[in-house]
């Protein structure tokens, strides 16, 4: 493909030759180089017609993270687009899609635009109340009236002209917890332990604490380029690569609050006027053992084996809300690697995973995997399963940002009971 700027033809694809970056994306469009629009997929689409390789002018970034799929950020999410198609192909209105490995909720939420009954799992408690938090179906009047009622409050009781030390409202500042007290500044962490002290006090607590995690992740003390994977605090100034200038650590808490409270408002109204009513659960547990109900299919997005900490990515939320960690019984976490052991393991329980979810789905049934299979393990996944191979789809993932915006292919298999 000849750039934009160059006027000397290139040459044409050599096999024999390694393929460069943008060759081996040309590959992946299966010889149509229009980006699939979700919206015209249907039952009789041809998968080998789908180009998945969506670049941001084919899809920007207001429209992977719309409404509620927006509400928090999410290490290793796939983006509700995909999820769609592949409703839209394989599932009609009043079916159940089941996802064993919920994480954010972006299949269920997709799934109810399209009036497709879901179910989802996921070990990670933050998980389940984030998915649930997205969920929900909300009194508006009354998510506002507590949403900006506790800002006020919080608020009243943090500014420094107000505070009195050993108040009845002062949360102190020895917390006993020594992840909050090193990662955040102490005007920070007051308000952030503040605004989580009222949340009892209202009705609509999940999404106050959802509000409380968001405010929490960008309150941390970290360069602002790092919010991803911050290694260690930032407490001095620092030189700012996404800024170009020096920049301070952050000091206070409450205008992320502010921010992420209107906007959570937003998402919430907007979701409201293009969900359908369909029956939506999420069961917080470990889907080798769920009984998720009858089920038409599957569609999901494994963790990737030696890739991210899922309950590490959000530390803050399981120090600041006491949320129970079960980090040890995460598949394929960072922090066991891939080694050779680790690959085995990781096989074995995506298979036991995909061995329950067909317990509960009719013969014929799709289940649609999208994983970066770099190690080649899925393959021999679909055997120990018995699954048919219907088609394997390559994707280049190409709107990754900030530290991870490096190259990244991944690859969708649907299979068939």
């Amino acid at each position: 493909m000849t750039p934009a700027t160059s006027s000397v033809s290139q040459p044409p694809l050599n096999t024999e030759l390694p393929c460069t970056k943008e060759e081996r994306r040309v590959e992946l469009y299966n010889g149509n180089d229009v980006p699939t629009d979700p919206r015209f997929v249907n039952e009789n689409t041809d998968l080998g017609t789908l180009n998945l390789n969506w670049r941001e002018v084919d899809l920007p970034q207001k429209e992977r993270t719309k409404h509620v799929h927006g509400l928090h950020p999410y290490l290793g999410k796939f983006i509700p687009q995909m999820v769609e198609v592949f409703l839209r192909k394989y599932f009609r209105a009043g079916q159940t899609v089941f996802d064993p490995f919920a994480g954010s909720g972006t299949t269920l939420i997709q799934s109810s635009e399209l009036g497709i009954h879901s179910v989802g799992c996921d070990i990670s408690a933050f998980n389940v109340l984030l998915a649930n938090s997205k969920a929900k179906t909300y009194v508006m009047e009354e998510v506002e009236k507590d949403v900006y009622d506790i800002l006020a409050k919080t608020r009243a009781i943090s500014e420094p002209s107000l505070f009195e030390s050993g108040s009845k409202t002062d949360p102190g500042e020895d917390t006993g917890n020594a992840y909050l007290q090193s990662w955040y500044a102490p005007q920070a962490l007051r308000e952030l332990l503040l605004y989580r002290n009222l949340i009892p006090n209202y009705r609509n607590q999940d999404i106050l604490k959802i509000i409380l995690s968001r405010s929490a992740r960008s309150a941390r003390l970290t360069t602002h380029f790092d919010l991803d994977f911050p290694k260690k605090p930032q407490t001095e100034p620092y030189y700012c690569c996404k800024h170009g200038r020096i920049c301070t650590p952050v000091t206070t808490a409450f205008k992320f609050l502010q921010r992420y409270s209107r906007d959570t408002i937003k998402r919430i109204k907007q979701f409201s006027h293009c969900r359908e009513d369909v029956d939506l659960r999420v069961i917080h547990g470990d889907s080798r053992f769920v009984n998720p109900g009858k089920i038409d299919g599957v569609i999901t997005s494994p963790p990737y084996v030696g890739l991210i900490d899922y309950h590490e990515q959000h530390r803050y939320a399981y120090e600041l809300l006491g949320l129970k960690d079960r980090s040890s019984d995460e598949i394929g976490p960072a922090f066991k690697g891939s080694s050779k052991a680790a690959k085995r393991e990781y096989r074995q329980l995506i298979s036991e995973v995909f061995i329950n979810s067909l317990k509960y789905m009719p013969s014929g049934a799709p289940l649609i995997v999208i994983a970066g299979d770099r190690h080649s393990l899925y393959p021999t996944i679909a055997k120990t399963c018995n699954l048919e191979e219907v088609f394997v789809i390559k994707r280049h993932v190409n709107r990754r940002t900030g530290r991870r915006s490096g190259e990244f292919f991944e690859s969708v298999f649907i299979w068939r009971k």
